[in-house]
């Protein structure tokens, strides 16, 4: 997602360029929703075939995530343009111009990063700043049915992040359902069947309560980004989802934690009714912990305010 505003703004300054997107197979839906990217490969048929890329003619690649196999595949495919960071090796070896960038301890955000690496498509270096890449994205979401979908407003609650981030405690996210309940908004929660699973272990009042849709292991990609769009917004820590539902113009609550290279300074969802709450801290106590009590010390009123803010 965060890589996404790199397409719209090719788009705007190089016009009647045409973006062809490298992508594992899971992330087709995704890209297919953003209307700056015309064509979509998928990373393992390339790996298994690679005169696809070969016979694609492309002029430029830019290798936004390092990946040895396919550097090398660009580089014997003969691509005149091959970009990559500095801070890998093999980009030394199969591309021929490196962007020197740092990540791990930069100041600017994931999105403002990845748009460096075009310096050398657009001859200068640029720090686009967040509210103009909040306009890059072309996300719409796609027109699908969607079973069970709730009659009156509701917002989305996504508690779990596949192990990727640190994440607010399941019952603080009851907490914050039963406070959006007294004021006539209901709540769906969202996730993988697994992470369903995970919830009910925790906090399986979430999921049985009468004015709570579950939708864990129901939606697939495309079906979640439809929902997300016919939202009130979503709630979340930092998560894909969040980043979709801030490049859709949604309320998008993120829950961070104060600690880097995690901390919402690099991740945080970018769009016009974006925010994160973060404690104003900098700690490092539980980074070899899997319990936040930076994150957990977050309150479900505030998030509901943050969000009635944003919202309104």
């Amino acid at each position: 997602m965060l890589s996404l505003p790199m397409a719209g703004l090719l788009k705007q300054t190089l016009p009647g360029v045409t973006i062809a997107w490298i992508g594992k197979a899971y992330t087709r839906d995704l890209i297919a929703a953003c209307r700056y990217v015309d064509k979509f490969y998928d990373m393992n048929e390339l790996t298994a075939c690679p005169e696809i890329l070969q016979n694609a003619h492309l002029e430029a690649i830019i290798h936004v995530f390092p990946h040895r196999q396919l550097a090398k595949m660009a580089a014997d495919a003969h691509i005149p343009l091959r970009i990559g960071t500095s801070h890998r090796w093999f980009h030394w070896l199969y591309c021929n111009r490196l962007v020197h960038i740092g990540r791990k301890n930069s100041p600017f955000h994931e999105a403002q990063l990845n748009i460096r690496l075009l310096k050398p498509l657009l001859g200068k270096d640029l720090i686009v700043p967040l509210e103009e890449i909040a306009e890059l994205y072309g996300f719409t979401a796609p027109d699908l049915s969607i079973d069970h979908l709730p009659e009156k407003a509701f917002v989305i609650l996504h508690p779990k992040s596949k192990g990727s981030a640190r994440e607010w405690p399941t019952k603080c996210y009851l907490q914050l359902a039963q406070l959006f309940e007294k004021q006539g908004v209901t709540c769906a929660i969202t996730g993988t069947a697994a992470e369903g699973e995970a919830i009910r272990k925790s906090c399986p009042e979430l999921l049985q309560h009468p004015h709570i849709h579950d939708f864990t292991g129901k939606l697939n990609l495309a079906q979640l980004i439809a929902l997300i769009a016919r939202s009130e917004g979503l709630v979340a820590c930092s998560t894909g989802p969040l980043h979709i539902a801030a490049a859709l113009g949604k309320t998008a609550i993120g829950i961070y934690p104060p600690m880097r290279p995690i901390h919402p300074g690099r991740w945080a969802p970018v769009g016009t009714h974006a925010e994160v709450l973060v404690l104003d801290k900098n700690c490092q106590d539980c980074r070899h912990s899997g319990r936040c009590a930076c994150i957990a010390a977050i309150r479900p009123d505030e998030v509901l305010v943050a969000f009635n803010r944003k919202r309104y």
